[in-house]
C-alpha cells in the first residue's frame, strides 16, 4: 500500500502528457512485479492510436514490427471496458498467437484508464514473475492505480490544451503582424506553415495550392523533416486526404495514412497490419498508397484542412508525424483550421495588393499616353507643319531637300509614339491571354535563335483591337515561318518586320525584309505555298518583291467591319 501511494503522489508530479504515460506504466509493472508491461491509447475506430510499451528492449521491439493497433486480447479490453485476469492468455478465445521474434507470454492482467466519462486507454501486463499468475491483489492494485492514472492524464491534458492555447495565440498575433506589416504572401506562408506544425507537434508541414486546370494540389510552402524533398510534390485531388478537404472543404484525418484508403498517391508502403497476441505486432499490408514525401514511408497520423483560394478554388493545410505517434486530436484539427484560415486572408491580402499596384500602374500608363498624345504629338505636329511651310521660302534646293527629309523623320516619329500610345493603352486587355502586339514580340525572340541576330520589329496601329484572335494566329504562324525561311535559305544577317493596321482599320499589312540571297527564279516551294494559302483564306495577297537587295515579303488580308 506504501508503495501504491508513492506511485499515485509520483504521477501527480508531472504535467507532460508523454511522462505521465510512461510513469503509469513502469508504476504498474513495478507494483505488479510484472516483466512486461504497455499502455495503449484508444483512438478512432476503436483502434490503438498509440502503444508504449515497458520491459522490452528497443532492439527487440523493431525486429518485431509496428505496434499492435488493437486487435487480439488488446481489442478485448476496448470491447469490454472492464479489469481482465488470465493465467493462460494464448487459451482466451480472443487469442491470434504471437508474431515472428516475439517473447513468449502466459500470464496477463489488464485494466482499462478512465478520463471521466471516457475509456482513454488500457494498462496491459504480462508475465508475473516468481511462481503462479497475477492474484486479486495485483487486480486491485492496477484497478486503483487506474483511477489514479485517469485524473492525472485529465491534468497533464488540460495543462497540454492550456499551454497549446497560449502557444496557439502567440503564433497568430506573429502572423497577424506579419500580414499587417506587409511581408510578401510566400513568407507569410512559410511562418504559417511552421507555426503551425510547431504549435500542433507535427513533423512535417505543408500548403498546397491548386496547380493548374489538372486539379492536382501541389506544395507551395514545406516545413519541417523532409521539408525540402516534399517541396514542388503534387497529390491527385482524387485519392488524397489533402484533395479530400479541399474539394469537401472539411478537414480530413487519418491515424495512418499508410493503410487509409482515402488517401492513395505519391509511393506505394506495406500498410499495417492486423496486431496478434498480447504485445503483438502487425502482420504486412496490402501495399497501400500513402501520400507524403517520394520515397519516405515514415508519415503514419495525417491531417488536412481546407484552405480556401477564393469561392471556387481551395488548397490545403497539411499536417503529419512519424509512425508510432498519436493521431491529432479533434481540438489539434479546430486549432490547425485557424492557421489554414490566416493562410487564406494572405493569399487573399497578396491578391488584392496585387490587384491594388496593377490598377496603379494602369492609371500611370493612361497618364503617360494621355501626356504624349495631348503634349508631344501636337507639338510636334505643329513643328512639322511649320518646317513644310518654310520649306516654300528656302531657294537652296539642298537645304529644301534637308528640312523635307526632317519633316518625314518627324512623321515617322509621330507613328513610333502612337503605336507607343497603343502598346500602353492595350497593355492590360491581354488578360484573357497575351496580346497580339506582345505575341509578335516573342515571336521575333525566338526567330532570333535561329537566325543568330534579332529582328528588327516595328507594330503600327490598333493591332491588337482591330486583329481577331483567329486571324492573330496566321499572322503569328506567317511571321515565324518568314524569318525561318530568312534563316534557312537566305542566309541573311539583318531582317526587319513590320506590322501595320491603318487607323481606317480595313486591313492588316505584315512585311518582312531580309538583306540575304533572295528566292531568284526559284518557283514557290512548300512554306511560301502555305503563307499564300492562308493569305487567301481571308481573301488576301501574298508578293514577293525586290528592294534591290535580298527578299521582301508582303503579306496583307481586309481586315472585317468593326461594329460599334
Amino acid at each position: 500500500m506504501h508503495a501504491l501511494l508513492a506511485a499515485v503522489m509520483d504521477l501527480g508530479r508531472d504535467l507532460e502528457l508523454p511522462q505521465v504515460l510512461h510513469g503509469i506504466v513502469e508504476a504498474a509493472v513495478a507494483l505488479t512485479d510484472a516483466e512486461y508491461g504497455a499502455l495503449g491509447v484508444i483512438g478512432e475506430g476503436e483502434r490503438l492510436s498509440q502503444f508504449l510499451p515497458v520491459g522490452m528492449a528497443g532492439e527487440l521491439a523493431a525486429r518485431i514490427g509496428p505496434a499492435p493497433c488493437g486487435h487480439g486480447i488488446l481489442g478485448e479490453l476496448i470491447r469490454n471496458p472492464v479489469p481482465l485476469r488470465l493465467d493462460d492468455l494464448a487459451r482466451h478465445p480472443s487469442s491470434f498467437g504471437f508474431p515472428a521474434h516475439h517473447p513468449p507470454m502466459r500470464t496477463f492482467l489488464g485494466a482499462p484508464i478512465r478520463v471521466r466519462d471516457e475509456v482513454f486507454g488500457n494498462i496491459y501486463l504480462t508475465e508475473k514473475r516468481g511462481p503462479g499468475g497475477f492474484d486479486a491483489d495485483d487486480e486491485a492494485v492496477l484497478t486503483t492505480l487506474s483511477t489514479a492514472a485517469g485524473v492525472a492524464i485529465d491534468n497533464a491534458r488540460l495543462y497540454h490544451d492550456s499551454r497549446r492555447r497560449e502557444h496557439r495565440l502567440e503564433a497568430l498575433a506573429e502572423i497577424t503582424r506579419a500580414l499587417l506589416a506587409g511581408t510578401g504572401p510566400d513568407r507569410v506562408l512559410r511562418l504559417i506553415a511552421r507555426r503551425a506544425r510547431e504549435v500542433a507537434d507535427a513533423d512535417l508541414a505543408a500548403v498546397l495550392l491548386p496547380a493548374g486546370r489538372s486539379g492536382e494540389l501541389a506544395v507551395h510552402v514545406a516545413d519541417g523533416d523532409a521539408a525540402d524533398a516534399v517541396l514542388g510534390a503534387r497529390l491527385p485531388a482524387d485519392g488524397s486526404l489533402a484533395g479530400l478537404a479541399a474539394r469537401t472543404r472539411r478537414p480530413a484525418v487519418t491515424a495512418d495514412v499508410r493503410a487509409d484508403s482515402r488517401a492513395g498517391a505519391l509511393r506505394a508502403d506495406a500498410g499495417a497490419g492486423a496486431d496478434t497476441g498480447a504485445h503483438g505486432g502487425s502482420a504486412p499490408g496490402d501495399g497501400a498508397h500513402a501520400e507524403g514525401a517520394p520515397g519516405d514511408g515514415a508519415y503514419g497520423p495525417v491531417v488536412a484542412v481546407p484552405l480556401p483560394v477564393d469561392d471556387a478554388v481551395c488548397g490545403a493545410l497539411r499536417l503529419a508525424r512519424r509512425v508510432g505517434r498519436a493521431e491529432f486530436d479533434a481540438a489539434e484539427v479546430e486549432l490547425l483550421s485557424g492557421f489554414a484560415d490566416q493562410a487564406a486572408i494572405a493569399l487573399e491580402l497578396a491578391r488584392r495588393r496585387a490587384e491594388s499596384e496593377e490598377l496603379a500602374v494602369l492609371h500611370d500608363r493612361d497618364r503617360i499616353a494621355r501626356d504624349l498624345h495631348d503634349l508631344a504629338i501636337q507639338r510636334l505636329f505643329a513643328t512639322g507643319m511649320t518646317l513644310q511651310s518654310a520649306t516654300r521660302l528656302i531657294d537652296d534646293r539642298g537645304a529644301a531637300d534637308r528640312v523635307a527629309r526632317a519633316v518625314d523623320d518627324l512623321d515617322a516619329t509621330i507613328q513610333i509614339i502612337r503605336s507607343t500610345i497603343l502598346q500602353l493603352r492595350t497593355a492590360d486587355e491581354d488578360r484573357g491571354g497575351p496580346a497580339l502586339r506582345r505575341r509578335m514580340a516573342e515571336t521575333a525572340r525566338l526567330a532570333a535563335q535561329s537566325l543568330g541576330f534579332p529582328p528588327s520589329l516595328r507594330i503600327l496601329g490598333p493591332v491588337d483591337s482591330a486583329v481577331p484572335d483567329e486571324l492573330a494566329e496566321h499572322v503569328l504562324a506567317v511571321t515565324a515561318e518568314s524569318l525561318s525561311n530568312s534563316a534557312r535559305h537566305a542566309r541573311a544577317s539583318r531582317a526587319d518586320v513590320v506590322l501595320s493596321v491603318p487607323e481606317t482599320a480595313d486591313r492588316l499589312v505584315l512585311t518582312v525584309t531580309d538583306d540575304g540571297i533572295g528566292p531568284g527564279a526559284a518557283r514557290p516551294t512548300g512554306g511560301l505555298l502555305n503563307l499564300r494559302s492562308r493569305a487567301a483564306q481571308y481573301g488576301g495577297t501574298l508578293e514577293l518583291r525586290d528592294p534591290g537587295v535580298g527578299t521582301r515579303l508582303v503579306w496583307t488580308v481586309p481586315l472585317p467591319h468593326q461594329e460599334d
